[in-house]
């Protein structure tokens, strides 16, 4: 199974006046292709940094990440950029939406800084994305006329638009009620397996366990726990 992320004994940790915080303390993480994998862990855990760190948004202290068999130090700024730009889709937990931008022409963000990318296969783009998450007769709404439920369909289908290898998305539900947090999951584990899309998923939710393809458990920095669905440990 191709590997699309990897750390390797990575270390990072945060500068808060005098004081110096550990957030990773030499983590070791595979996550593959076409996996749904989700990082369980307590608010200061870790896993928001370990997002960072893939999203090229932040550098480790020391130690290796490989995102598609390319290590993040080897790359420029503009590297980078184009990385997360092409390869990496993101979810967020605020939904991130542009207020004066209706459904469609948030869909169409990350597509218009690809000028490779002709218009015809913009809006053919994000016609597709708003089938794939049901969206596709609110295409004209402004994000303040749709549900929280709605809003959070609109940031995946924005996440899925520019077609990356790797969505990370950081407790998207946990601005839900439970109902529309459980829909969003089946969403989201529908488009894992037709899309093959690869997800790492950060949450402090209990209730994913045993819902999505792989579990880690992090704590004070460290991956402490693997389990898939079926509750046998990985590695």
């Amino acid at each position: 199974m191709k590997t699309i992320v990897e750390f390797i004994n990575v270390v990072k940790s945060y500068q808060l006046g005098d004081l110096v915080v550990p957030a990773l303390r030499g983590l070791n993480l595979k996550v593959f292709e076409g996996e749904f994998t989700v990082l369980i862990g307590s608010s200061g855990s870790g896993k928001t940094t370990v997002l960072n760190l893939v999203g090229c948004i932040d550098d480790p202290d020391s130690g290796e990440i490989l995102i598609d068999g390319n290590a993040i130090r080897q790359l420029t700024e503009n590297q980078k950029s184009e990385l997360r730009n092409k390869k990496i889709g993101f979810i967020f937990q605020s939904f991130n939406l542009i207020p004066v931008l209706n459904v469609e022409e948030n869909i169409e963000m990350p597509l218009l800084i690809q000028r490779e990318i002709t218009m015809a296969d913009r809006k053919q783009r994000v016609k597709e994305a708003l089938a794939d998450v049901g969206l596709s007769e609110f295409r004209t709404y402004m994000p303040n006329k749709l549900s929280g439920g709605q809003r959070q369909r609109v940031a995946i289908a924005r996440a899925l638009v520019s077609k990356p290898q790797l969505v990370l998305a950081d407790e998207p539900t946990a601005n839900l009620d439970s109902k529309t947090a459980h829909m969003i999951i089946d969403l989201l584990t529908d488009l894992n397996k037709r899309k093959k899309v690869t997800f790492l998923f950060c949450s402090h939710d209990e209730k994913l366990i045993g819902r999505v393809g792989r579990v880690l458990r992090i704590q004070d920095g460290l991956i402490v726990e693997g389990l898939s669905t079926q509750g046998i440990s990985v590695e």
